[in-house]
């Protein structure tokens, strides 16, 4: 790669012509084929939500790494939801399933950055029936789309607890690059976190997005709704169309 240098001789950055800060991000409707984030709602949401996140067999173990909850009653988390729903940032979205039109999950955008065009997706809160499933997968995408597509940004981030396995294989999966950890950077439920960074930026985004909309075609389902391709393996194809060197 050609290395820019300035007058003094030194190394530095690629020149950013024209670069102006970017849009703050906006509680809008975003449509899938399978799903829809919409903007949390209380009214609308709380109680789907937490029969998502209360199925009469399911475990304690589903809050371990989130910074909120588990909730002991609907109380409590009807005043989590109020809260979220008042939250600039972090923007909070529902996501619903199209079959249904329940709220099964959050995510939001979260340490929004206007002026160096970068946000994160966090708060990522995918209930039992949502987590590895076609939807699971699509609502990221949306949200992604909606950060490179229309709003420009350049830079889109995932953090989580390192020693999150399923959440760090989740980044990995949807395209993420593991940039390291931050050591004992969060105090959270009484205990110390190091913290795993991943990212995706603007120049990541055209190849992803392909591979995205390759894997949700129905193409890619048989009868059974079983995947023919792993969406891994369209990244690396739709990278290597991209740049055949890589």
């Amino acid at each position: 790669m050609e290395q820019n240098l300035n007058i003094f001789g030194q190394p530095t950055g690629p020149a950013l012509v024209n670069w102006q800060a970017r849009t703050f991000p906006e509680p809008v409707t975003l449509t899938g084929q399978y799903c829809r984030l919409e903007p949390l709602n209380a009214t609308q949401h709380t109680d789907s939500l937490y029969q998502a996140f209360h199925p009469a067999n399911g475990s304690p173990s589903f809050w371990t790494y989130l910074s909120v909850g588990p909730f002991d009653d609907p109380q409590s988390f009807s005043a989590f939801i109020r809260t979220a729903v008042a939250s600039r940032d972090p923007l909070f979205f529902a996501v619903v399933d199209l079959r249904s039109e329940q709220a099964v999950g959050l995510l939001s955008l979260m340490r929004t950055d206007v002026r160096n065009g970068v946000t994160e997706v966090g708060n990522v809160m995918f209930s039992p029936s949502l987590q590895r499933t076609l939807l699971s997968t699509e609502a990221q995408f949306l949200l992604m789309q909606y950060v490179f597509s229309e709003l420009s940004y350049r830079r889109y981030e995932w953090k989580c607890d390192s020693l999150n396995a399923p959440s760090r294989n989740a980044a990995s999966r949807l395209g993420f690059q593991f940039e390291g950890i931050f050591r004992q950077a969060v105090v959270y439920k009484g205990r110390s976190r190091d913290t795993a960074w991943f990212s995706v930026i603007d120049s990541d985004w055209p190849a992803l997005k392909m591979a995205f909309q390759r894997w949700l075609s129905a193409d890619n389902f048989n009868a059974q709704g079983e995947q023919q391709f792993r969406l891994q393996q369209m990244i690396q194809q739709a990278q290597t169309q991209a740049d055949p060197r890589a």
